[in-house]
């Protein structure tokens, strides 16, 4: 079922963001080669990618900015990998997020990445929120929900629980 509801959200994110449509990013599976091409077919076998997550994050008075770097370290090219980010508090409402994420809940932030080289540069995310309240502290979960169906097998440098007290410090992941 989660590997249902990650195709699900793929395609939906390739209709927000655009992708296929002139936007210079395909949609998860296009293409015949390089970015964007995944899956197996006849000439080439599974693809290999390796995602991962780094950044910080930081909480201070309600107000939580988290940066997101995500990564390929390959040996494959990708598109179409998204994190999510699960939150221990709510979030203000109305808040706007960047170019290429979207909000999956009052807790729930999904941030789809550039196309990816192998061992190429990250896709970079700068988050400026508001939590509804005052929290002391939060945590926050980020993980691959989707990474255009390659192969990690490395899978533990895509997911991170971070414990954010409100301290204004950076904790990083």
């Amino acid at each position: 079922m989660h590997r249902a509801m990650t195709v699900v959200f793929a395609a939906a994110m390739a209709v927000v963001m655009g992708a296929g449509s002139g936007s210079g990013v395909e949609a998860p599976g296009a293409g015949e080669g390089g970015v964007g091409a995944v899956g197996q077919g006849p000439e080439r076998g599974p693809v290999e990618a390796d995602v991962a997550h780094h950044g910080h994050v930081s909480l201070w008075g309600g107000r939580l900015t988290v940066r997101l770097s995500t990564g390929n370290h390959g040996p494959s090219d990708l598109a179409g990998a998204t994190a999510g980010l699960v939150f221990s508090e709510p979030l203000a409402a109305g808040q706007k997020l960047p170019a290429g994420c979207l909000w999956g809940g009052d807790r729930v932030v999904y941030c789809q990445a550039d196309a990816l080289r192998a061992d190429g540069r990250d896709s970079e995310f700068l988050l400026d929120l508001r939590t509804a309240g005052d929290p002391a502290e939060l945590s926050v979960d980020i993980a691959t929900v989707w990474n255009g169906g390659a192969e990690d097998r490395n899978p533990d440098n895509d997911k991170h629980h971070v414990l954010v007290p409100a301290t204004g410090d950076l904790y990083i992941y």
